[in-house]
């Protein structure tokens, strides 16, 4: 079980990094191992998940899907915070794809904005968002000295990630969400529930995402998913010092 006791003396932010699937976990991963840590990350059990902890960092494949990732990550948090080393900094990563132009694949997008893209109302005149409802949120906004310096490290594009409980697959959607949403640069299905975690226990949240395909008509044989997931790897082993370098308690964007 974690313990407060398992980081004595730590200057580093304390950073938990949520993805959808192990493939992208393993891919952040090995970014740690490349930059020559010399603890190799080990897994921790927790009451219906587990954690892969690695130097300064715990990785969490959360699941499929803003409700289990919001699920898996609210467990992680809790259990860090009931351990008395609650966490600096949540991460949402992972693959996504990407509105072209601006997002072609292989290319990385830090969020500025985490978007509920289809949490709401279909009407006679359009989508009206639950915020129209009078109910919630649709969007988390991460730190700005955050979102520039991700950037700034990894050379990604920053703009909107939507959050879709229903992966694109018609050209004729693509053109819907991007004129809703003119910012948006991908679309993924975790970012807006690890965000909503988050937010429930105070805790800053970024999202960075490799694009492995456009979003539009599903073409598997356009897909790039090992060259997304190398970004990934490639990514992580510029942004560690960043995120460790992350103290929320200094910054107020």
């Amino acid at each position: 079980m974690t313990s407060a006791e398992e980081f004595p003396g730590t200057s580093h932010a304390r950073v938990l990094v949520a993805t959808a699937v192990p493939a992208e976990r393993d891919a952040v991963a090995r970014a740690f191992t490349l930059r020559g840590r010399t603890a190799p990350p080990h897994d921790v059990p927790l009451p219906g998940l587990t954690l892969r902890r690695a130097p300064g960092h715990d990785l969490l494949a959360a699941g499929v899907g803003p409700a289990l990732a919001a699920a898996s990550t609210a467990g992680a948090l809790t259990a860090a915070t009931l351990a008395g080393a609650p966490y600096d900094l949540v991460v949402c990563a992972g693959i996504a794809g990407g509105f072209q132009p601006g997002a072609p694949v292989g290319s990385l997008v830090v969020a500025d904005e985490i978007t509920a893209a289809d949490l709401g109302a279909d009407t006679a005149d359009g989508f009206v968002p639950v915020t129209a409802l009078g109910f919630g949120t649709v969007t988390h906004r991460p730190p700005q000295t955050l979102v520039r310096d991700a950037a700034a490290a990894t050379g990604a594009a920053t703009g909107t990630v939507l959050t879709v409980s229903t992966v694109t697959g018609t050209a004729a959607r693509a053109a819907e969400l991007r004129g809703r949403h003119p910012r948006a640069l991908a679309e993924a299905m975790e970012g807006f529930g690890v965000a909503e975690a988050a937010a429930l226990h105070g805790v800053p949240v970024l999202e960075i995402r490799a694009v492995s395909n456009p979003v539009g008509p599903r073409d598997r044989a356009a897909w790039r998913i090992g060259d997304a997931l190398a970004a990934l790897t490639e990514a992580f082993g510029k942004l560690a010092p960043v995120l460790e370098s992350w103290n929320r308690h200094d910054r107020t964007d």
